[in-house]
């Protein structure tokens, strides 16, 4: 069977996929099986290369980030827009992408890639630059412990052939990359009056065992944030800027992005674009992003451990808005949900929580009745407690705290009611 003819096949499955509303996992599975070496043969066009960005919170964010940043210096990307950070999503989304005799037409791919998949990604495609941004506790009953996390997101390190950008604030990135001694290895980083509102896993569990990060210079580097204004020391540097996006958490991540932006480009960068293209974007499906519902906003928060969570409540003042909850433990949200526990809620008192759901609906609210938050209605029926979540909070603002597939679920339904961006 020809190349093209194994493409046409795998292309006719993504249309049907699409139609029968089905996700990007099929397709690429289809491709993988009838043509192993998809992967490497199409990647392997690209002149500048392949990027991976990994981590366990804030990738999508942050290669949505990194996208726009490289277009702004005129590079064409690739990307795996949908959010599917499996090798197949991947495979999925180039099918969308190349022509029948696979040309993919770009000059680099960014890619992001869960932690597992992304080693098992580097074995086949080897990275011309890796983005490293932190281990955190999520999704353990799948990966392990933590410095399970950490060992792979060293592999990756390990498998790529120019330069890694690396979290110097976190302990265990910082660890093992200040080791890599024949790796070409950029920081970014936060200054020590931020460091506190950023804690690493060790710091949200009280250990005391962590590397002095500050030992290690960074290119880019977190100086200042108010709200949407930042400031960020650029090679020794200072610039300005006030972003689009919400949470704190997205900010230190444009500091990562910018690192790796400047590193790929190199000397030709020019930072007046840069900062200009960085206040311009808007958070991913999902992460922030707001949706529109009878006039008022709907903010969709995802949240999948302590630290996400944690940022997430003290980004976002709620002041004024309708508060949902939406917790799901299916295999993309991880099954043990006891991460919950870690989380202070406290922020939630004055104006409490309309609507709690999900699968795990009843654990949540019996948490958040522990730290004393009213629960206005509790339903595990994602569907109806939406609907009465709008119905009910008609003329107010809302915000839904949720996550990875009570997201998806979420989405779905809006998308019937509201116009949703498509993924």
């Amino acid at each position: 069977m020809s190349k093209s003819y194994k493409l046409i096949l795998a292309k006719a499955v993504k249309r049907a996929a699409r139609l029968r509303g089905g996700g990007s996992a099929l397709p690429g599975l289809f491709i993988e099986r009838i043509y192993p070496n998809f992967l490497a043969d199409t990647l392997s066009q690209l002149p500048r290369g392949v990027v991976v960005i990994s981590g366990t919170n804030g990738k999508t964010t942050t290669t949505k980030m990194v996208v726009e940043l490289l277009e702004s210096q005129g590079l064409t990307v690739f990307t795996n827009r949908s959010g599917s950070n499996f090798t197949r999503g991947v495979a999925s989304s180039l099918l969308e992408t190349i022509t029948i005799q696979g040309e993919l037409k770009a000059d680099i791919a960014v890619l992001e890639l869960d932690e597992a998949h992304a080693v098992h990604f580097v074995r086949t495609v080897k990275p011309t630059y890796s983005l490293l941004l932190n281990v955190l506790r999520d999704q353990l009953d799948r990966f392990g412990e933590i410095d399970t996390t950490a060992r792979l997101l060293e592999q990756i390190a390990e498998s790529t052939t120019d330069t890694i950008v690396v979290n110097r604030e976190d302990p265990r990135l910082a660890a093992f990359s200040s080791k890599l001694i024949d790796k070409n290895i950029v920081y970014f980083g936060l200054d020590d009056s931020l460091l506190a509102i950023f804690p690493s896993d060790d710091d949200m569990r009280g250990d005391n065992n962590t590397l002095h990060a500050q030992q290690l210079s960074a290119t880019a580097t977190l100086t200042h944030v108010d709200g949407h204004d930042a400031v960020f020391n650029l090679h020794d540097k200072a610039y300005k800027a006030t972003l689009k996006l919400d949470g704190i958490y997205n900010i230190f991540n444009a500091a990562a992005a910018l690192a790796l932006t400047a590193e790929i480009v190199g000397s030709s960068v020019d930072y007046t674009k840069l900062i200009a293209s960085l206040e311009a974007i808007r958070p991913a499906f999902g992460r922030g992003e707001t949706i529109l519902v009878n006039g008022q906003p709907l903010e969709l928060v995802l949240v999948k451990n302590p630290s996400g969570f944690r940022l997430g409540l003290s980004s976002f003042d709620p002041t004024g808005y309708a508060t949902m909850v939406a917790i799901n433990d299916n295999y993309a949200d991880g099954r043990d949900m006891s991460w919950l526990w870690d989380v202070d809620f406290d922020s939630l008192k004055t104006e409490g929580v309309a609507a709690v759901s999900g699968v795990r609906a009843y654990d949540m609210a019996l948490r958040l009745q522990y730290d004393e938050v009213e629960i206005t209605h509790v339903d595990t029926d994602l569907k109806k407690s939406l609907r009465l979540f709008i119905q009910q909070n008609s003329s107010k603002p809302k915000r839904i705290f949720c996550t990875y597939t009570a997201m998806l679920a979420l989405r779905k339904q809006l998308s019937k009611i509201t116009k949703v961006e498509r993924i």
